[in-house]
């Protein structure tokens, strides 16, 4: 099982770099797209804690 995940990491590596090498525009939207995920995930947490700290009121 280890070395499944092993072998799945690599491939994983080898293929964002093949990515990052023959296509360096697309790789660049598809960094700004997880980065703009990871802010759109951060806000609704946020805002779930703010929801939280009022007490649960709308």
């Amino acid at each position: 099982m280890v070395q499944a995940k092993k072998v799945a990491l690599y491939l994983v590596v080898v293929f964002v770099l093949y990515v990052i090498i023959s296509d360096p525009d697309t790789a660049g939207e598809y960094v700004k797209l997880g980065f703009r995920g990871v802010s759109d995930a951060a806000s609704a947490v946020g805002d779930f804690m703010t929801w939280i700290a009022n007490g649960g009121n709308s």
